[in-house]
């Protein structure tokens, strides 16, 4: 039995069409997002509507929305979650925000700048005295105080509002300034992570632990088996969740591990793709070059189109395909979901009073912005003058000067830290606005400064 030939689809998508819509809406929101600033810009939003809605007169309804409960249970068991909205955007969503950095982590290992030791010296020690420094300025200003738990606070950069600073100065700042910039952020985001799977882990349950242990290894050895299903995964990504959630190792350590487990290599070789591809291609043809399909053909071509498009997928290595499936949730939805549950501090008619003489607020508002600036310059100067690394191709000083200050843009792994050092919420909150106040004055100092030494030489720009 023949059937008729079908219907050939337009060949311009709605999306890329004339239309009113597609290009007045669609198109403009599509450059928007694959914008390197976006992700900062959205957040940035999210934050400030957080701090106008927690100090206005409708701060209540702000402080309720995310003291709500959130609940999960399986049976009568030990199975039961409860949560508040809060804690479900902080435990649950940033799970994927720490996978996402893991991926970047374990790909800039596998492929980018950590490959070449040389290369990644620098941001390297940079990175590292970016954290100690400080860490140490936040621990001498808190010293014997209610805060002095928060050390960790200043220590970490946030990637998206960093590289946003540098973006928005376009090309005036050199490209290997950007990539210097982006290596000690990932570096730094190691440090973080090691830093909250250790320093910040409260009353260790090891039968919980020992089972979240247990799921890893189910991944690690499915992934050596090469499953391609993500139910698997899946299911073992939410035991190894809940086992580190109820073992007192904070739950988003899951996503950590998880990352680093992900494959960075394909499972199809890209250079045989053309080969495998190119039969199942020319089959599909054939069977259309009589204009006339047989069901026996259409069945065969249905077949052909799924090898074709799971050869598509599975020459792109897992890590690449969840970095562009995570990237844009978590840059556009997560983080500024974190962003307005977290970055509510009240101020007005709140119990901070006078934050220019609150050690809890300095400590990480001169953490980020003076302990940053003198740690990463100060390392990166003893990395050089030792030949530990050498300065990016078209670098100056006073560009290294600049990126130390804008590494003090210490957002959102900061308001992170913060909430897991202090139980006293009104502790947290003056810490919060630390580092809101902090992250502010060094990104604004360091686009200026970086504004006034790129100003002279656009020639090292490329």
């Amino acid at each position: 039995m023949n059937t008729p030939p079908r219907t050939p689809r337009p060949a311009v998508r709605w999306g890329d069409s004339a239309a009113f819509v597609p290009t007045r809406v669609v198109r403009p929101l599509q450059r928007l997002l694959g914008e390197q600033t976006a992700g900062g810009i959205v957040m940035l939003v999210a934050a400030v509507l957080a701090i106008g809605w927690a100090n206005s007169p409708w701060h209540g309804a702000y402080f309720q929305l995310w003291e709500a409960p959130f609940e999960v249970a399986v049976g009568r068991g030990p199975f039961h979650l409860e949560l508040t909205m809060q804690a479900f955007v902080n435990d649950v969503l940033m799970t994927v925000f720490f996978y996402l950095a893991a991926l970047e982590i374990k790909r800039e290992l596998v492929h980018g700048s950590f490959r070449d030791k040389r290369a990644a010296a620098l941001p390297a020690v940079a990175a590292f005295g970016g954290m100690l420094l400080p860490a140490l300025v936040y621990a001498l200003l808190t010293a014997g105080g209610p805060g002095e738990r928060g050390w960790g606070i200043p220590m970490a950069t946030d990637i998206a509002f960093a590289v946003s600073v540098v973006s928005m100065l376009g090309k005036r700042v050199p490209l290997a300034a950007r990539a210097f910039l982006l290596t000690l952020a990932v570096a730094d985001d190691i440090g973080g992570i090691v830093v909250i799977a250790i320093f910040y882990t409260r009353g260790l349950q090891w039968p919980w632990l020992a089972g979240a242990i247990v799921a890893f290894g189910g991944a690690y050895v499915a992934q050596r088996r090469q499953v391609r299903s993500y139910a698997p995964y899946l299911i073992l990504g939410v035991a190894s969740w809940f086992c580190l959630h109820e073992s007192g190792v904070h739950a988003t350590i899951a996503g950590v591990v998880l990352g680093l487990l992900t494959p960075a290599e394909p499972f199809h070789p890209v250079g045989q793709f053309g080969g495998a591809a190119r039969p199942l291609v020319d089959r599909i043809a054939a069977s259309v070059d009589d204009d006339v399909i047989t069901e026996d053909e259409d069945a065969g071509n249905e077949i052909g189109l799924r090898d074709l498009c799971r050869l598509s997928v599975e020459t792109m290595s897992p890590l690449e395909r969840h970095l562009a499936w995570a990237g844009p949730w978590v840059a556009f939805v997560i983080v500024p979901l974190f962003a307005l549950a977290n970055a509510g501090v009240r101020v007005v008619g709140g119990s901070i009073t006078n934050p220019l003489t609150d050690m809890v607020v300095l400590g990480p508002a001169l953490g980020l912005l003076i302990g940053k600036t003198i740690g990463v310059f100060m390392a990166s100067f003893l990395a050089v003058k030792t030949g530990i690394g050498r300065l990016p191709e078209g670098v100056t000083w006073p560009v290294i000067g600049g990126l130390a200050i804008t590494a003090g843009v210490g957002f959102t792994v900061a308001l992170f830290i913060a909430r897991l050092s202090f139980e006293d919420p009104d502790v947290g909150n003056r810490a919060k606005l630390g580092v809101l106040l902090g992250s502010i004055a060094a990104g604004l100092l360091g686009y200026l400064v970086l504004r006034l030494v790129t100003a002279r030489s656009p020639s090292t720009a490329r």
